[in-house]
């Protein structure tokens, strides 16, 4: 572990040097899931971007939600959170760009093509806005291949990619693309540390705005003592 945790900051200190000439930016995600059973979990997740490498603070959320599993290929989700978007040119520069709660209801799709995982993501979002009401749909599709030793009944490492596509029921309907390459290690059955890239692509919208970020994740899975055989999520993480 602690080879990998130095490879992770040699990784995060070259992407600095790399930073500061091309305007990465950051994106930081804290997420804590209980699994009740093998149907039923809840989560919490944090998030903190910055449009330049962790300076120019503009973004953060928080949300919660709940799972069921309906069938081991198949996942629903209930979530809600409050989203805050500031303005560029600084930290936290006011007055906000968009000040949001959003409601968002998502199923999951999972199919494995040999030692290829395969996920398809929808989920629409009833957003109350700062700026009025809106509705959007998100589709996201993903591939993740998990490798090195296995512990039980996980392995160690895995690297997923993954694109997702925003649009919404008025004009100009298509909204935002978002592209990410990361990388995943997991130390122990309850904890995964994801670094990555991800490049987003906004088409004349007025929250976030679409840049280069060097992501970096932490997720945190807590099982219920009575449950001890409970699955393992080896999906792609969340955004």
């Amino acid at each position: 572990m602690k080879k990998i945790l130095l490879i992770i900051i040699i990784l995060v200190l070259s992407v600095n040097g790399f930073a500061q000439n091309y305007e990465l930016g950051s994106w930081n995600i804290l997420n804590l899931k209980y699994n009740y059973s093998k149907k039923w979990s809840a989560f919490g997740e944090a998030q903190l971007r910055s449009l330049k490498f962790y300076n120019n603070f503009h973004y953060y959320e928080y949300k919660i939600g709940i799972n069921y599993k309906v069938h081991k290929n198949v996942k629903l989700t209930l979530g809600a959170g409050s989203y805050q978007t500031y303005k560029e040119g600084g930290d936290f520069v006011l007055p906000k760009n968009n000040d949001e709660f959003r409601l968002w209801p998502q199923i999951i799709l999972f199919q494995s093509l040999g030692k290829l995982k395969i996920e398809q993501r929808y989920r629409a979002e009833f957003r109350f806005t700062s700026n009025g009401y809106r509705n959007r749909y998100r589709y996201r599709f993903g591939v993740s291949y998990p490798f090195g030793k296995e512990r039980n009944d996980y392995k160690t490492f895995q690297v997923n990619a993954s694109n997702e596509i925003f649009f919404t029921d008025k004009e100009p309907y298509f909204e935002r693309n978002r592209f990410l390459f990361a990388f995943n290690y997991k130390p122990s059955k309850a904890t995964t540390i994801q670094i990555g890239y991800l490049h987003q692509f906004d088409y004349k919208i007025n929250d976030e705005v679409g840049r280069d970020f060097l992501q970096l994740g932490c997720y945190i899975e807590l099982f219920r003592k009575q449950s001890p055989n409970t699955s393992i999520d080896t999906d792609i993480k969340d955004n």
